[in-house]
């Protein structure tokens, strides 16, 4: 009996060795994908300056709405900063430390985003919604009434804004509605960046010129 029990022992041990080794082969498995996917974005948007970075904490919730990033000043990271991850954007830097920065997407309520819908070149609003975001959508707006639009017509950034570079691809049109007062259309936007898991992210090391003129206006 003592020699089964321990036998028994020396098992579970090594069962736990073989759990621990599976799961942290696996959580190489996931950091090799997120760098595979950094990588192809990389190439993509070959021609932006860019610095990786990890994020390090985010908002209690199930959604990154607002997050803190691995680098700060000392990497060149400066507010305004536009921030990309899988094949989008993800939100814009909205303050800088030292060593850390603060992010905030483009799914929290506070955000607002223009954007063109590339089919038509037609001008829009994309604004954050973290209520709407629990069914996998945010809000689109500004679309004039007479546009016609079709479902998953995609929208990037548009020349137009102040805070983002244009062309950064942001998400897919569905359901738009003519407005009460027949003037616009509403909708929703599916973004292109998953909220729920995103772990890793691009920061474009370049502020918008528009931007850079309004901060020494100040």
């Amino acid at each position: 009996m003592q020699r089964a029990v321990k036998k028994n022992e020396e098992l579970q041990e090594e069962i736990d060795k073989l759990s621990a080794e599976n799961k942290r082969l696996q959580q190489d498995l996931y950091e090799l994908d997120n760098f595979r996917k950094l990588y192809k974005m990389d190439e993509q948007y070959a021609d932006f300056p860019k610095v990786a970075a990890r994020i390090i904490s985010s908002d209690p919730d199930n959604w990154s709405n607002t997050f803190i990033i691995d680098k700060g000043s000392k990497d060149g990271i400066k507010k305004n900063m536009n921030v990309m991850a899988g094949e989008g954007l993800v939100g814009i830097v909205i303050s800088v430390n030292n060593s850390y920065a603060k992010v905030r997407s483009i799914i929290d309520d506070e955000s607002e985003v223009y954007g063109t819908i590339l089919d038509s070149s037609e001008n829009c609003i994309v604004s954050g919604d973290l209520e709407l975001m629990k069914t996998g959508v945010i809000s689109v707006s500004g679309i004039d009434a007479n546009a016609t639009i079709e479902d998953g017509a995609e929208v990037v950034t548009s020349q137009i804004s102040y805070k983002y570079l244009p062309g950064i691809p942001i998400g897919y049109i569905k359901d738009l509605k003519k407005d009460s007062s027949n003037v616009t259309q509403t909708g929703y936007l599916t973004p292109i960046v998953d909220f729920s898991s995103i772990n890793m992210v691009f920061v474009i090391t370049e502020v918008k010129a528009s931007n850079e003129l309004e901060e020494m206006l100040e």
